[in-house]
């Protein structure tokens, strides 16, 4: 009987270890996705070391809750960055890369924008999920002037997703440039029409920035109005791999869309068959020339043939005449 009870006792502890280790294999890898769950939702922030410093100083710009891996630009920028880069120091900024937490930390240089204050440090993802951020900033010393009005008329706005129309055909195979046509769905927000709007349209590949031009749309959309613009979009010849089309309007960024161009095939091929050809000729021509070079026999005849027929005539068996048969010389 006292054997049978440590037996009992035995497997009570066993299935009580089991039934632990089971819960703590079920609620260890819940309580990191439980914590992670809310630090996904929080908004990517920024800190400054310092709120002013004067042209030519530097400050310590911190970030959380950014995206992980992801590659980031810091600029210092002037009129709150309404008109977009183009109102930053786009040539005193930094680029940083965030940890597996989502952190970073970077210094960065003051410079003077080319707009006046109010200033604001501007922090933007270049790869991945676009994600930004902007903390005020005092330069000392810096022009200071009062934010521009919103434009009364034509104030366009994106009512829905960009889209680009078109396909490839044999002669993009062949290295030809690439045509889309970016079509998208504007609305008139203010409360004049607009004629004939001015749009800026740029290509971004990789982390390169976007080179704009100019493209006009000819047409009118009425106040509260909505239309659907399309703009032509070329890139250069040979132009391949990941590309994103932008669009702007009075400096406003309105749309972004993604384009991958197929790598132009043909001109690889067309390069291996030329190759080919070239060597084919290359050889060709050299047999020639050796054939030439190649001395002949005295009598006019080429040796190696005369020397053929002497390899043959020594190879070839001696024939034994037959029974019956005279022998040659009798």
């Amino acid at each position: 009987m006292r054997a049978v009870r440590y037996r009992v006792r035995d497997l009570r502890r066993s299935a009580t270890a089991a039934v632990v280790a089971v819960l703590a294999l079920v609620l260890i890898p819940v309580a990191p996705l439980a914590t992670a769950a809310p630090a996904a939702d929080k908004k990517p922030e920024i800190t400054l070391s310092d709120s002013q410093s004067g042209a030519g100083g530097n400050v310590t710009v911190t970030g959380k809750d950014w995206p992980a891996k992801a590659l980031l630009t810091l600029l210092i920028c002037g009129q709150n960055m309404i008109g977009g880069t183009d109102s930053c120091a786009n040539a005193d900024g930094r680029a940083v890369t965030t940890d597996a937490a989502g952190t970073f930390s970077r210094k960065l240089r003051v410079a003077e924008p080319p707009k006046p204050c109010p200033c604001v440090v501007a922090v933007a993802t270049v790869t991945g999920r676009k994600v930004a951020a902007q903390k005020k900033f005092v330069i000392a010393g810096h022009a200071t002037a009062p934010l521009p009005p919103e434009a009364g008329r034509g104030r366009l706005a994106l009512l829905g997703e960009p889209g680009l129309e078109g396909t490839s055909g044999i002669l993009n195979w062949f290295g030809a440039p690439a045509q889309r046509r970016l079509t998208v769905t504007v609305g008139n927000m203010g409360t004049e029409p607009a004629k004939n709007p001015v749009f800026e349209i740029g290509t971004a590949h990789g982390v390169v920035s976007p080179e704009w031009e100019r493209r006009q749309w000819r047409g009118v959309i009425p106040p509260g109005g909505k239309k659907q613009v399309k703009l032509l979009v070329e890139l250069p010849s040979g132009a391949h791999g990941d590309y994103v089309v932008s669009m702007k309007y009075q400096g406003r960024l309105l749309a972004e869309q993604p384009w991958g161009v197929a790598r132009p095939w043909g001109v690889m091929l067309f390069w291996v068959l030329l190759f080919v050809v070239v060597v084919t000729a290359a050889f060709r021509i050299g047999m020639t020339i050796v054939g030439r070079l190649r001395p002949y026999a005295p009598d006019g005849r080429h040796r190696a043939k005369s020397s053929r027929r002497r390899w043959q005539q020594r190879e070839r068996p001696n024939r034994t005449p037959e029974e019956g048969e005279a022998p040659a010389g009798v």
